[in-house]
């Protein structure tokens, strides 16, 4: 008998497959709405192979916002804690970048790479999000 934990995953991983390609060619990014959609290209944490995943941004300034509510059950989320360089696809184009990830577990965030204003916003984000199953992740891209 198939788990609603094993139907989810399977959803989740068609859905990706069918967009993934729309979204990294450069449709539905962020824009004047500065939300949207991005491909997050994470490495596997037990292969190092990369996966692909399509996850909703917001821009804030040049860095980049992503989140899930499904944060106990996201391999892109394990992955970054694993290693945190990652690309994104953003308008079409490839970028690299060094992802800070927080969740609701996380008592004390090492917010060391971020700037004041966006530490504000992951004190507030956690305090806010308390108790439901997130995590968020900020791309900062490595120029």
């Amino acid at each position: 008998m198939t788990s609603i934990a094993t139907l989810e995953a399977e959803f989740y991983r068609t859905v990706n497959r069918l967009i993934e390609p729309t979204v990294r060619s450069g449709c539905a990014f962020p824009s004047m709405a500065l939300t949207g959609l991005i491909v997050l290209e994470t490495r596997g944490r037990r292969t190092g192979l990369p996966h692909r995943t399509p996850v909703l941004a917001t821009l804030i300034g040049d860095q980049v916002l992503v989140g899930t509510t499904r944060a106990s059950r996201s391999d892109w989320v394990r992955n970054i804690r694993s290693n945190p360089d990652v690309r994104y696809w953003l308008r079409g184009r490839a970028l690299a970048a060094r992802a800070l990830v927080f969740t609701r577990n996380d008592s004390a965030p090492d917010t060391q790479g971020l700037p004041d204003d966006m530490r504000r916003l992951v004190t507030t984000l956690l305090s806010v999000l308390r108790g439901l199953d997130v995590a968020f992740a900020f791309l900062m891209p490595q120029h």
